[in-house]
């Protein structure tokens, strides 16, 4: 551990550490590859996720509990592999990202699964302003679009860019592996008896939660809109659609309401992606 290093990791803590007293580790926290979700990131968007997560902690299965905190970036780097090319034809990129602990007798246990490779895959959350149809190039995020993720136009697959990423907000532990070159996961859903993995569900659930969190906002403002992104991140299909009606009721108005804003909650809206 060099003095470099030392002193990037000192700027989060209320005192100087000691080598002997922490514990640093390399993870990657995504790429551009086209991943199980039929979605990639841009070269923008990897651009400013590595601006945005120093300094993010690292908890597990994206509970964001206080007591679930385990670690902390404090630095990151986006490297280019041009001996790589990522599905969508592009040189293959990806965000590298150092963090710490500090070593106690309470995550020893931990530290060692890390350097036995049993804790490795990781998820990150963050908020993405755009999602760009890779076949026509519309903002799914804003207009409607007649393009199906996963389906072959002209021989190439339909996928969506996540773009102008605005706020990044933890990274964590989990078990299966979505972006399999970037050892980042994201969760699965399990439906019944049947397990499904996200790239099998349509734009219907990414709607759902959009309008939940929109609707949290109107009924708590940003705090509220956050903690219902969280909610709503491992549920599947009929259960989103539960959640958007038992809003609809605590806001008490219909959807086609719900839009008829002001100018000013709608800027407020579009400024926190809800």
């Amino acid at each position: 551990m060099t003095p470099e290093i030392l002193e990037k990791i000192n700027k989060f803590t209320r005192r100087e550490f000691t080598e002997e007293e922490l514990y640093v580790f390399d993870l990657i926290l995504c790429d551009n590859e086209i991943d199980r979700d039929c979605e990639r990131f841009s070269d923008g968007a990897l651009k400013k996720m590595s601006t945005l997560f120093i300094g993010k902690t690292g908890i597990f299965d994206h509970n964001a509990a206080a007591a679930n905190q385990n670690a902390r970036i404090f630095d990151t780097e986006l490297i280019t592999d041009n001996s790589r090319t990522s599905k969508s034809g592009e040189p293959y990129k990806y965000l590298k990202a150092s963090a710490y602990m500090i070593r106690t007798d309470e995550n020893k246990n931990l530290i060692a699964e890390i350097d036995g490779g049993i804790k490795k895959e990781v998820s990150i959350s963050c908020s993405a302003a755009k999602r760009i149809c890779s076949v026509c190039g519309r903002d799914r995020s804003r207009e409607g679009c007649e393009h199906v993720k996963g389906k072959l136009y002209n021989g190439r697959m339909c996928h969506i860019i996540l773009d102008d990423i605005s706020d990044a907000y933890e990274w964590s532990f989990v078990a299966v592996p979505a972006q399999v070159n970037a050892g980042v996961t994201k969760k699965f859903r399990d439906e019944g008896n049947v397990k499904q993995s996200a790239a099998e569900y349509s734009d219907e659930d990414s709607e759902l939660r959009r309008e939940i969190r929109r609707l949290a906002f109107f009924r708590g403002g940003r705090s509220a809109a956050e903690a219902a992104e969280i909610s709503a991140r491992g549920m599947n299909t009929p259960q989103l659609r539960g959640l958007k009606k038992a809003y609809e009721r605590i806001v008490g108005a219909k959807p086609a309401e719900i839009q008829l804003m002001t100018d000013s909650k709608r800027d407020c809206a579009e400024e926190y992606k809800i």
